[in-house]
C-alpha cells in the first residue's frame, strides 16, 4: 500500500437533472495507530461542495476514518503546503452509518453480499478484497443486520467495527462507544 489510502465514491442518492457530480478528493488524518495498520498517514475521501463555504458533504464510505458516514458534513480547510484540503471537524450527519468488516473465512463472501442487499446497503470492497466499508442507510434495521454480522463474527467468519453510527441506529441497537 502507498502513503495514502483513496477509497471510490459509492452509489446511494441520484443527481438531479442527470449531471454527474462534481467531486473533490478531502484528506482525512489518521491517528497514529490507525495510520500504521493502514501505513498512511491519511485517507482521501471523495466530497461535494455544499452552500457553505468550506463546508463538504462525504461522498463514499471511509475504510480508515472514524466518526464519518457517507452524507455527513465536514468543514474543511485549505493546507497550501500539502496542496490540499484537510478535514478540519465534523459538522452534522446524514443519518447513515459506516461499518466496516474483515472477510477471515472467504466462504463468506457470498452469504454477506447477499445478507447486505436483502438489508439494502451499499459497500466498497478495498484491494485486498478482505477489508469491506459498508454504508448502512438511514432506513435500515442496523439492530437486525447488527445481530446476523454478530452470527458470523462468533463463527470465526469476520471481524466488526462500527466505524460511525448514526443516531438513529445507536438508539435502535447500536454501540454507544462509537459516537461520532
Amino acid at each position: 500500500m502507498s502513503s495514502e489510502t483513496t477509497s471510490n465514491p459509492n452509489g446511494g442518492e441520484s443527481v438531479p437533472s442527470g449531471k454527474p457530480e462534481r467531486l473533490y478528493k478531502v484528506a482525512f488524518d489518521l491517528p497514529e495507530e490507525t495510520a500504521e495498520r493502514a501505513r498512511a498517514s491519511a485517507e482521501r475521501l471523495w466530497t461535494r461542495k455544499t452552500s457553505t463555504q468550506f463546508e463538504v458533504q462525504v461522498r463514499n464510505t471511509p475504510f480508515c476514518v472514524k466518526g464519518i458516514s457517507f452524507g455527513d458534513v465536514a468543514r474543511v480547510r485549505a493546507d497550501r503546503e500539502r496542496r490540499e484540503f484537510v478535514f478540519e471537524r465534523f459538522v452534522s450527519e446524514a443519518g447513515h452509518s459506516t461499518v466496516r468488516i474483515i472477510i477471515k473465512d472467504s466462504d463468506v463472501r457470498d452469504p454477506i453480499d447477499a445478507m447486505l442487499r436483502d438489508f439494502g446497503c451499499s459497500w466498497e470492497i478495498d484491494v485486498s478484497g478482505h477489508l469491506w466499508a459498508i454504508d448502512v442507510p438511514p432506513h435500515v434495521d442496523y439492530s437486525s443486520m447488527k445481530v446476523a454480522l454478530l452470527r458470523a463474527a462468533d463463527e470465526g467468519q469476520i471481524g466488526i467495527e462500527e466505524g460511525a453510527l448514526a443516531r438513529a441506529h445507536r438508539e435502535r441497537g447500536g454501540s454507544p462507544e462509537t459516537d461520532r
